[in-house]
């Protein structure tokens, strides 16, 4: 049986890449004469990766909690590649905070520009929350709902990692509500694994966040309810959570 689930696994993963330079291209034209087809290639292609998984591998999807329509800052628990593509496929109109090195990836990173996603140099923190600050102000224009991952990066269920500062420092600036996301999806989607495993993967819309907190007040309340809430869920799915922390730095030599 396990054997079985790794082979459609493997072919979900493969179709879901050709699906992907399949869509970019059909969707180029409409997506070069207006964002409005860059956004349409989009939802259609997360909307097919979450109906492929579920055909493929038994993997389904829930949505739970008010979906924001307005403009807002999103600030979500990220655990695999899934999580984005349903939180995509479910907001009208997101555009995500993403590392740099995304925009090099053919079609991901031309139709992530498109539609407005920030990307941040993240080896570089004063520099990139500077930088991220200004070009968050230049697309404040355009109207949607501003994804950032709070702990800048994916983190596996069980694993324990800071959150950063940034998406408190944007919550200040923009002046906008916040909406926490909590998930589960790495339960199901591990981070740098093929295999897909069946079940309902969780995807919930948290009650928003008024702007006007203190920054320490709003990170703490922002890592309390995301932490808590993709717990809670994780258990639901039937993951043990036995926290583990990320491996720290080997000591450095004595210097003389």
């Amino acid at each position: 049986m396990i054997v079985f689930r790794w082979l459609l696994s493997l072919i979900f993963v493969i179709q879901m890449y050709v699906m992907l330079a399949v869509v970019a291209v059909l969707f180029a034209p409409w997506a070069l004469m207006s964002r409005d087809g860059a956004f349409a290639a989009c939802h259609f292609y997360a909307r097919w990766v979450i109906a492929s998984v579920r055909i493929l591998c038994g993997l389904r999807t829930e949505i739970r909690g008010e979906v924001p329509q307005d403009e807002v800052i999103v600030a979500a628990k990220h655990q695999s590649f899934f999580d984005i593509l349903v939180i995509f496929g479910t907001l009208p109109r997101p555009k995500f905070i993403m590392k740099r090195e995304l925009i090099y990836t053919p079609f991901l990173g031309q139709y992530a520009l498109r539609i407005g996603c920030i990307p941040v140099d993240r080896g570089r923190r004063g520099a990139a929350i500077a930088k991220m600050k200004a070009d968050v102000a230049k697309g404040s224009a355009d109207p949607g709902q501003l994804v950032i991952y709070p702990q800048g990066t994916r983190v596996a269920p069980g694993v324990v990692k800071p959150y950063k500062a940034g998406s408190g420092l944007l919550y200040q600036q923009l002046g906008q509500p916040c909406v926490p996301v909590a998930t589960n999806v790495g339960v199901f989607w591990p981070k740098r694994s093929i295999l897909r495993k069946p079940g309902v993967a969780v995807i919930e819309f948290l009650p928003r966040i008024a702007p006007g907190l203190p920054l320490p007040e709003f990170l703490a309340r922002i890592e309390d309810e995301i932490e808590s809430n993709s717990n809670r869920l994780m258990a639901e799915a039937g993951f043990r959570l036995t926290p583990v922390s990320p491996p720290s730095a080997p000591p450095s030599a004595p210097q003389d």
